[in-house]
């Protein structure tokens, strides 16, 4: 089959790209992996969209690629969804199976995947925006893609209908092959979803590399501050019913989460924000927090005017902590100290 997307002999997808406007410039010149989802991070203004839209070939950029974006083998979910209102359901999906001219998707399959087997009757109008998202995505993936786009397909939603949505969003990523590149400005989301990031700047990727390596570095201002922390794979053990709580234990020892999680659906991703951890030079005795984990000082980094970044390790994971600079010189905190991580919250996605 002859491929759309530009996948090199590494498995990776090449995304080269140039556009000047006035006042703005794209210049972009990276490999992603050709599977998993690949996190687009950036601010607002960064060119995030932008890039998105010359993958897509909706903007005449530099790139030489004169295919028409129904030429290119990509699939792109927008910020609100883009469905017929005068179809249901069933037909919005169809009419991308339709337009597919390359080995089907099981409708079936996505139908399921996507929770959609009680809304195939209802029109558009009758939908939340969640459940509108949900076809629309669904629309593209039926078009067979080699490759999707996501550009920021949450940020229409309440919270509410976020919490709907992720779940959905979780099971794409662990059920389908096709690589996807999310775009979004939330960590929250990208540390939950991807397995590769990019980091965006006035037109430009700054950073790359997987997930929880870059996660780990203290040299990005744009993972510094309230949006540092870390992602952790850990594996269920054993479930506490009497207060609803999971064991789960990773390489530096044992991780105490809020919920059921079974230990034959595998291992889950852990999301601690550097905000939710402190530091303590001796294990606490009287504490409310359940995780309290030995570890040691790898490096440290200012992080604004009053605040310091923490890299910890423990095992072969990475914790960071984000302390006044008041409380790292009170406690003399310095590189190979052994210390004790108190974590106050943990985000889990299976």
């Amino acid at each position: 089959m002859t491929r759309m997307v530009s996948i090199t002999p590494d498995a990776t997808v090449s995304l080269k790209h140039a556009l000047r406007r006035s006042g703005f410039q794209l210049s972009v010149d990276v490999q992603i992996p050709a599977t998993g989802i690949t996190g687009l991070f950036g601010e607002s203004g960064s060119g995030k969209t932008s890039l998105l839209r010359c993958i897509a070939g909706l903007e005449e950029d530099m790139s030489h690629d004169t295919r028409r974006p129904h030429e290119r083998g990509i699939g792109y979910v927008f910020q609100e969804p883009q469905l017929f209102a005068h179809l249901d359901v069933r037909r919005n999906i169809e009419f991308g199976l339709r337009r597919s001219k390359v080995p089907k998707v099981d409708q079936q399959q996505v139908v399921e995947m996507l929770g959609l087997r009680d809304l195939l009757s209802r029109k558009p109008d009758g939908l939340s925006g969640g459940e509108a998202q949900r076809v629309a995505i669904a629309a593209v993936l039926l078009r067979s893609p080699q490759l999707v786009l996501m550009d920021e397909p949450l940020a229409s939603l309440d919270q509410r209908r976020k919490d709907e949505l992720l779940p959905y969003l979780d099971r794409l990523h662990d059920e389908l092959s096709v690589p996807m590149i999310y775009v979004s400005h939330s960590i929250d989301e990208v540390s939950r979803l991807c397995d590769y990031l990019l980091l965006i700047d006035s037109g430009k990727i700054v950073a790359s590399g997987e997930l929880h390596e870059m996660l780990s570095r203290l040299d990005l201002p744009m993972l510094s501050g309230s949006n540092a922390g870390s992602v952790i794979d850990a594996k269920p053990w054993r479930y506490d019913r009497d207060f609803d709580l999971t064991r789960c234990n990773f390489s530096g020892g044992e991780l105490i989460v809020p919920g059921r999680y079974d230990s034959v659906a595998g291992s889950v991703r852990l999301r601690i924000a550097a905000k939710d951890v402190s530091i303590c030079l001796s294990r606490p005795d009287d504490t409310t927090i359940l995780n309290v984990i030995a570890a040691e000082i790898d490096d440290l980094q200012s992080s604004g005017p009053s605040s310091v970044l923490v890299r910890l390790v423990s095992g072969t994971d990475y914790l960071l902590a984000l302390v006044t600079r008041r409380s790292a010189s009170r406690l003399d905190l310095k590189k190979g100290d052994q210390v004790f991580a108190q974590v106050k919250s943990v985000t889990v996605r299976r």
